[in-house]
């Protein structure tokens, strides 16, 4: 935290935590129950941990839904390039596929 004016925590309230708490979730990459700063604070504030764990629990859930379920097989990929061939015969800039 590069931020000079953000309060000490070992004397931080709850509405200074709520001020800060974007800041301080942003700067701990989504981990800010592992900060070891705020384990005393987290542990003397129980509903403040209880936000702090379900804004991690809402932060992993929204990273998964950018991770594919799958990959798609060589096969489709091919089958799309014949496709796109099929439709632009004389364009032979089109890519080929990419092998994993």
């Amino acid at each position: 935290m590069s931020d000079p004016s953000f309060p000490n925590f070992d004397t931080m309230t709850t509405a200074e935590f709520e001020q800060y708490l974007p800041d301080l979730f942003a700067d701990s990459n989504g981990k800010l129950s592992t900060d070891p700063r705020l384990q005393a604070f987290l542990s003397c504030h129980p509903d403040c941990a209880a936000l702090v764990r379900d804004l991690e629990t809402i932060a992993e859930h929204a990273k998964s839904l950018f991770e594919p379920d799958y990959e798609p097989s060589d096969d489709v990929w091919t089958n799309i390039q014949s496709k796109l061939q099929q439709e632009n015969p004389g364009d032979n800039d089109l890519p080929l596929a990419a092998k994993s």
